[in-house]
């Protein structure tokens, strides 16, 4: 089957995009959660895509969502289910399924106690400012979470975040804040995550600078380790809340590692997040293959980095809301498909996960698009045009325009002969440079009534194309080893930077004397 789609990836390299997509157009729509996906644009024709489509029934991309939600083993590195889709179950569920979804209640009703005043600062007085500190997926998550929804925050509270090692990265966050009115948050699932940990040191000092030994009770732990986390209170009280063992960091949104937000969202605002995230599980459990959004964006993926050999993905967010989308996922599907050996140590036979970047599309046009249109690389591009349809009119207008305009002129480009009949008074040299070669695919994903259950079911729907990418490339989406060895040598680099050893490496040697 490989090689059928090699075959046919070969057969339409010298086909036109435009021809293609206009034999497609109107045929090529897919519908999940309220969410719309237009692939007409793609390098396909009506064969390519049939022998895709089997290709994704002989990987038994069906079978694996049946798997994933009846709670199978699908991440053999840790001999474990992925049950991040639990905790956004609408239902009780079964089985440690059931134990999933009732781990983020307690953060809920916690949020909720804080925004009532229930829970109060050791003075007694409410909480003014959080401060969240995590890094990786307990801090992408998160920080999208809260910079697409600033509009709904709970009136009176200040949210920071906090991530990065380098110590201006604290400063920066605790500039202007009180300790005796902030509370502390500290995500990290192994406990054990160096950043994390410095971090959280700094900031109890500067607590505890202010409020003595008792600042721990204003401070909560969100970890699948509670007896690291117990030993880092040190006896003193604090909070603390579960991140389970079968929830990923990269997949943990929608759990009490988002607890910062749901403090600071308005109530009910994080449930409809859930909420959204959940009809798109709905779609994906239930929805055959043909119609199923996530594995056909899956196979689309597979299609383009394997076959068509496209090593870069670029995503295009036409709303504001959602310019840290492309970060986050970054995260997501690089860490997760980011490989070349799968489980059975058994290396793929094509290349896998490409390169994904991107940023806020209309304010990415005034930067990176024209590399998009005229540079000597081929990228397929991700539009996504989900702004709040009820605002300003002519932005509205404007910002559709920009983003129908700039797949419209990546995919068909602009003749010599089209420049020529448009702009008759240019020389021969200007009209050569204004020509665009065109043939640079893109999908179309729109909502038009986005809010916290879009935003739910869009991430929801990411995460499934990535387990299923994972699948068709023959990986484990769900553990990180090039993640772990950084770490590792880290590690092993420090008392080499302190002058007690000397590293193994020339260069990395060399570097040291010069650093110091």
């Amino acid at each position: 089957m490989s090689a059928d789609l090699g075959s046919l990836a070969a057969s339409l390299k010298a086909a036109s995009l435009k021809d293609l997509a206009t034999a497609r157009a109107g045929r090529s729509a897919l519908s999940a959660a309220g969410w719309t996906a237009d692939l007409s644009r793609q390098h396909l024709n009506a064969e390519a895509d049939a022998a895709l489509l089997a290709h994704g029934e002989t990987a038994g991309l069906e079978a694996a969502a049946a798997s994933l939600f009846d709670g199978d083993i699908v991440n053999p590195s840790e001999n474990r289910p992925a049950l991040h889709w639990a905790l956004r179950a609408q239902a009780p569920l079964s089985g440690e399924a059931e134990t999933v979804r009732q781990s983020v209640l307690p953060a809920l009703e916690f949020a909720r106690r804080v925004q009532e005043g229930e829970i109060r600062t050791i003075a007694g007085t409410p909480y003014k400012a959080v401060l969240h500190i995590g890094i990786g997926g307990s801090d992408f998550g998160p920080r999208l979470v809260a910079d697409a929804f600033t509009d709904l925050a709970a009136p009176g509270i200040d949210l920071r975040f906090c991530a990065n090692v380098d110590p201006w990265d604290l400063e920066h966050a605790l500039t202007g804040l009180d300790p005796a009115t902030t509370l502390v948050i500290g995500v990290s699932k192994s406990f054990g995550t160096e950043e994390t940990l410095y971090n959280l040191g700094r900031a109890r000092k500067w607590m505890e600078a202010s409020l003595g030994a008792e600042a721990s009770r204003q401070i909560a732990l969100v970890t699948a380790n509670p007896e690291r986390a117990k030993a880092w209170f040190a006896g003193n009280d604090g909070y603390l809340f579960d991140m389970p063992l079968s929830v990923g960091g990269r997949f943990s949104l929608w759990s009490a590692a988002s607890l910062a937000c749901m403090i600071y969202l308005k109530a009910g605002t994080f449930e409809a997040i859930l909420k959204g995230a959940a009809d798109m599980d709905a779609h994906t459990r239930t929805t055959p293959l043909a119609e199923n959004l996530p594995m056909r964006l899956a196979l689309l993926d597979f299609w383009n980095a394997s076959f068509v050999e496209r090593s870069m993905r670029v995503m295009l967010a036409y709303s504001h809301r959602l310019r840290m989308l492309p970060t986050y996922l970054q995260q997501l599907e690089m860490e997760s498909n980011g490989k070349t050996v799968g489980p059975a140590g058994t290396p793929a036979p094509y290349a896998t996960a490409p390169a994904l970047w991107g940023g806020e599309g209309s304010v990415g046009q005034h930067s990176y698009h024209q590399w998009l249109h005229q540079g000597s690389q081929n990228v397929p591009c991700e539009f996504i045009l989900a702004p709040d349809f009820d605002r300003d009119p002519e932005g509205i207008t404007a910002l559709t325009a920009h983003a129908l305009a700039q797949a419209e002129v990546l995919a068909n480009g602009r003749s010599l002969e089209e420049v020529k009949a448009e702009e008759p008074d240019l020389s021969e040299a200007v009209a050569k440079q204004k020509v665009h070669v065109g043939g640079r695919a893109s999908s179309f994903l729109h909502h038009k009534a986005f809010g916290p259950e879009a935003f739910g079911s869009l991430v929801a729907l990411y995460e499934h194309r990535t387990y299923f990418a994972g699948k068709l490339w023959g990986l484990n989406p769900f553990d990180q080893w090039g993640v772990e060895r950084g770490k590792t040598m880290a590690t092993r680099l420090k008392p080499a930077l302190a002058g007690d050893t000397a590293a193994d490496d020339p260069v990395t040697t060399a570097l040291i004397k010069e650093l110091g």
